[in-house]
């Protein structure tokens, strides 16, 4: 697993880069409860799909919620409760396991390891950088990432018992050249 987890920080510090710097892309820069910086991702559309990638510190070991919440807002003080509430257009029943659902900012679980760092690598078909979709994350009140204390059961409305809000980040566009 040590070996692995290696491998994938060494690819993301080959790729991160190169996608930073592609119009097509978005970044977000999570902060905790206190302000401080804990990761960071780069979503890069894709024809049918957004991929996520990159990485967070100062988890707790194991698996954390991770969901697109409806608006661009992280405010510690708060406990990210600024963010508001899983993206949900349609009206869906929170979890990708549920057979109402999903909701659209509903994602995989991302997996700290012991030392408190997740390597985050997650697609979406529901959330698009693309302004022509309805699912677009730049509307008129943004959207924010948020990270879940504990991990989300994929059913349970409205948000997986996926626990408190411990890392948040707001997604900006990428205006690189």
């Amino acid at each position: 697993m040590h070996r692995l987890t290696l491998s994938a920080a060494a690819s993301l510090a080959l790729v991160l880069p190169a996608l930073a710097q592609d119009p097509g892309t978005a970044m977000a820069t999570f902060i905790d409860r206190d302000g401080l910086e804990v990761g960071s991702v780069i979503l890069a559309q894709g024809r049918d799909a957004i991929t996520i990638v990159g990485d967070l510190t100062g988890l707790t070991p194991g698996e954390h919620g991770f969901h697109f919440h409806e608006t661009g807002d992280c405010d510690g003080t708060t406990g990210f409760e600024s963010a508001g509430s899983h993206v949900n257009p349609d009206s869906h029943q929170h979890g990708l396991e549920n057979p109402e659902g999903p909701h659209s900012g509903d994602l995989p679980n991302v997996i700290a390891g012991q030392d408190g760092t997740a390597a985050v690598n997650v697609t979406s078909a529901t959330i698009s950088l693309d302004a022509a979709d309805p699912a677009y994350v730049f509307d008129a009140d943004g959207t924010a990432l948020v990270v879940h204390a504990a991990a989300d059961d994929q059913v349970t409305d409205p948000s997986g018992n996926s626990g408190d809000r411990v890392a948040c980040a707001v997604i900006e566009a990428n205006t690189a050249p």
